[in-house]
């Protein structure tokens, strides 16, 4: 029987979470059976959202066990295969533990096309990172030709893609990021038409109202914090904010005060819906698809962050909250 490097969640982080709450160990390949496959790491996606199933609190998805791997979004190859649906060589996208070598139930993963797309992008535009900006901004933000469309993490995987379906959809977009070279990222690769450095900016209120003059109609929300509370008092009546993420307060150990939102929503007759990606499991080829095709039509673009090694996918997480990625933040096993 062989063996493989896996990492496993040692500790629930207090605060931010730091190297030394994950593990590096040795684990056993257990023999395939009917039905499974033998998979070899090759993409690991490190996501925010990760930070909450390190709690052990009820969730919308099942914490992490601690002395267990860490699972994540993974690109495989397929090294073996007692499955009539894939064959050794092929590769496959799922949810997987963060090993270098694995066995997986064939029906888990699903096999994707490395002619069609880079490997990565399975895991960023054409995946899950993709597919929450779609669903966020079509299906809750509603969008409609001529609106204002602010999006708060502008420059990072999700956002950079909500800025162009914007665009896409005939709107005016503006984004909030946190360095001055994300801002012309997102202005002179995402389509952009105007971004706010939330770090040299002392107000934030103002900065929106002017680079929002006609007020935001949607506003989606990748950090929440006091960049989202600035947001509502430039929200348009009948606006609709979008709460995809809120990196901001991720690590926070005492629950920050904040803005009370409901005299905004009431005064504006405006809607606030948060969401997570598997509400709309059952439309993921819909989403794919309208993706894809925009992808093929040059519509699309996307930014990686790509870090090598097996050994770095934890720095690699951590640096997700230092803002250290442009676009999907990836690790190269």
């Amino acid at each position: 029987m062989s063996t493989t490097k896996t990492i496993t969640l040692k500790k629930r982080p207090k605060g931010k979470p730091e190297l030394s709450d994950f593990d590096f160990i040795t684990s056993e390949v257990p023999e395939l059976k009917d039905g499974e496959v033998l998979l070899k790491t090759t993409y690991v996606s490190v996501d925010p959202y990760l930070r909450g199933r390190m709690i052990d609190a009820e969730s919308y998805i099942e914490p992490f066990e601690l002395d267990k791997p860490v699972v994540s979004g993974c690109v495989a190859e397929v090294v073996e295969s007692k499955s009539s649906n894939l064959s050794s060589g092929d590769f496959v996208t799922g949810l997987l533990e963060w090993k270098e070598k694995q066995v997986a139930n064939a029906d888990n993963v699903k096999k994707v096309d490395p002619s069609k797309a880079p490997l990565s992008a399975y895991l960023g535009v054409l995946g899950m990172t993709g597919l929450t900006a779609y669903f966020g901004l079509t299906d809750i933000g509603k969008p409609k030709e001529g609106e204002t469309l602010l999006v708060s993490g502008a420059a990072g995987a999700v956002g950079t893609v909500v800025g162009q379906i914007g665009k896409i959809l005939g709107m005016r977009v503006v984004g909030i990021a946190g360095t001055d070279k994300k801002i012309e990222m997102i202005t002179s690769e995402f389509g952009y038409d105007e971004g706010i450095n939330y770090k040299t900016t002392e107000n934030m209120t103002q900065a929106i109202a002017k680079a929002c003059p006609d007020g935001v109609d949607i506003y989606y929300d990748n950090v929440g914090g006091e960049i989202s509370e600035a947001v509502l008092y430039n929200i348009n009546k009948f606006s609709r904010t979008v709460v995809c993420g809120a990196i901001s307060v991720y690590n926070k150990t005492e629950l920050p005060k904040s803005t009370s939102v409901q005299p905004f929503l009431i005064k504006k007759s405006s809607s606030m819906q948060g969401f997570v990606i598997f509400d709309y499991k059952d439309r993921h080829p819909e989403g794919i698809q309208q993706l894809a095709e925009w992808l093929k039509e040059g519509k699309l673009h996307y930014e990686e962050t790509i870090q090598e090694g097996f050994d770095n996918i934890p720095q690699a997480f951590l640096d997700l909250f230092e803002g250290k990625n442009k676009g999907k933040m990836l690790v190269k096993v």
